[in-house]
């Protein structure tokens, strides 16, 4: 009969946090526990295991291959309880108790007021809690249970099995500055893209792939640039200082416009580029229904936006 412990929950969550993020302290400040707890859970769970499961330098940290697999079958069963417990909670009232929502930065700053109206209007019972993430740090959330539901770009891409639900879709509109020669336009072809200096977002951001996928389909490709922003705020203040134009979705336009100082906006001819946003939830949720119907309240919300709703 085999003398190892069994892992407990704590341990797996502390060793899956940090082959996420490959750094103890950023490990630790995702699961919200201290970078010593964090450490002796994992290095108890290698003690439970019998086995090297990260490789500990001054610089970095790695996963041994090992330690790769152990990972996998951390998040899964982090995955699983999760689902039991959501299970549990959907068997209840719906709409009450904590809901871990993700959204992603280029949606947060303007479809959260209209989300967060809903909620509190609603679902005053719903405990919503937000995290503005990147894509791939939300779908990671998503797959480890830390998260319930998604608000981004669709389709949501990787590799975990979701369903998602289509809110709307959205043009994208190109943003110049003041005295521009295609300022104010409403007809502007696709082909214009290659003759100007377009700015993106840094990589990472969703956003900045679609925006790399529209100008490409033109000829145009603007990733070799250097100039680059972490944020929309950021990009259009660059515009506004002359460094180039850049797409905005029409969602953000009349916020991030306005911060630029009198930017002017370019109207693409139809077909004009844009993306699809909605939610997105692990298949198989016990609150399928119910994000469901949070959905079709969501798309009512949403209406007054410049966008095409998706019935």
């Amino acid at each position: 009969m085999s003398s190892r412990k069994t892992p407990s929950v704590a341990q797996l969550r502390a060793f899956a946090a940090v082959a996420d993020h490959l750094h103890f302290r950023d490990a630790a400040a995702a699961i919200g526990t201290s970078q010593p707890a964090l450490s002796g859970a994992v290095a108890a769970l290698e003690e439970a295991l019998d086995a090297q499961l990260v490789e500990r330098t001054t610089r970095r940290v790695l996963i041994t291959p090992l330690g790769e697999r152990v990972a996998d079958h951390a998040r899964r069963v982090l995955a699983s309880l999760h689902a039991l417990t959501e299970e549990v909670d959907a068997a209840r009232r719906p709409f009450t108790g904590p809901l871990h929502l993700g959204v992603i930065p280029t949606i947060a700053p303007y479809l959260l007021p209209a989300v967060l109206r809903l909620v509190r209007r609603g679902y005053p019972d719903l405990e919503l809690h937000v995290h503005e993430e990147r894509t791939s740090s939300l779908l990671e959330g998503l797959g480890s249970g830390r998260l319930d539901l998604l608000l981004l770009a669709l389709p949501a891409g990787g590799t975990l099995p979701v369903r998602e639900i289509p809110l709307f879709d959205e043009d994208f509109v190109l943003v110049v500055p003041p005295g521009h020669p295609l300022a104010g336009r409403t007809d502007v072809p696709r082909d214009v893209l290659p003759d100007l200096d377009v700015l993106l977002l840094e990589e990472g951001h969703c956003l900045r792939d679609q925006a790399l996928d529209i100008c490409r389909d033109v000829g145009a490709d603007p990733a070799a640039a250097t100039t680059r922003a972490a944020g929309l705020s950021t990009l259009v203040q660059l515009v506004a200082g002359g460094l180039g134009v850049t797409l905005l979705p029409a969602t953000a336009l009349d916020v991030e416009a306005g911060r630029g100082g009198g930017l002017a906006a370019v109207r693409f001819a139809d077909p004009a580029p844009g993306r699809r946003v909605g939610l997105a939830f692990r298949a198989g949720s016990a609150r399928s229904a119910e994000y469901e119907r949070f959905a079709a309240s969501l798309r009512q919300a949403l209406r007054p936006l410049p966008v095409r709703i998706v019935d």
